[in-house]
Parts: C-alpha cells; structure tokens; sequence
C-alpha cells in the first residue's frame, strides 16, 4: 500500500474553517483527491490558512508540512470558489513548486453546486487559468450537490 503526505492550505476568509467538506472528500476520494487511490493511504500532515492577502503564511507554512513529511500540497476548493477567487493562486503554486520542490494541486473537495451556479451565472471562471483550476474539484452534479 502506497502512502501520501499532504498539506491542505485555505483561504483566510474560511480561517474558521473545520476541514469538515475536505476530510469527507479525501475519505471518499471525490473532488481532487480522486488523484489517490482509495486503496492507498493519504495522511494529512498540516491544515493551515494562507495568512490572508497576499497570502503571508504561504512563504513558511509549506516548509513546516514537508518537515512533517508532506509530499503534495492541496489549496482548499475555497481558493476558487470565494468571491472574488484568489488573485494570488498562481503565484502561490509556482512560489512553492519552486523554494519547497512540491507538486501543487488546486482543489480539495468538490465544488458544491450553490457556488456552480453563481460563478457560472457570473462568468468567473471562463479565463483558461481558473478554467484549469476548478477542474480537479468540478466534479459532477450528483456529487457537488451532496457538498452544498
């Protein structure tokens, strides 16, 4: 059986956040964390918020979760799917891919369908970049309604 470390990073706005949506996700492999296999073992070790524009905590957190073994980092589905998504993503992901050596994914649970319907109504995320970072989490209907 194979194991996986990760890190899970919010967005300040949800710093109240219990982790409730991501941890149900991972358990179930939905959203993105259908990445792993549900027969391998991920472990979280270390659940954290960015720090708040611009994303403070993102220069150290990083380095403490793979002190702890973490492997991959996940920024939480609130990254893309507050109001407005995070400007700072992409800065982030190449910031820590670059000093930290890790992957990045983008998403953790899957999008809940309220937050579906606005950002498609609004036309947020129709630029090829928040294209590309809602796809992990987009998931299908059925399943982002059971995360609304």
């Amino acid at each position: 059986m194979k194991t996986t470390k990760i890190g899970i990073i919010i967005c300040d706005r949800y710093r109240n956040c219990g982790g409730g949506k991501c941890f149900r996700a991972l358990q179930n492999r939905e959203g993105a964390f259908d990445i792993y296999a549900k027969e391998d073992h991920v472990e979280i070790v270390g659940y954290a918020n960015c720090g708040g524009c611009p994303g403070g905590n993102i220069e150290y957190v990083p380095e403490e979760m793979k002190n702890n073994g973490a492997e991959v980092i996940h920024f939480a589905t609130g990254f893309v799917v507050g109001y407005p998504p995070c400007p700072h993503i992409k800065h982030f992901q190449e910031m820590i891919q670059e000093k930290f050596n890790m992957k990045v994914v983008v998403g953790t649970h899957p999008i809940p369908q309220k937050y579906f319907v606005t950002h498609s109504k609004l036309g947020t995320w129709r630029s090829q970049e928040l294209s590309a970072y809602i796809k992990p989490s987009l998931s299908s209907e059925k399943l982002r309604l059971l995360y609304d």
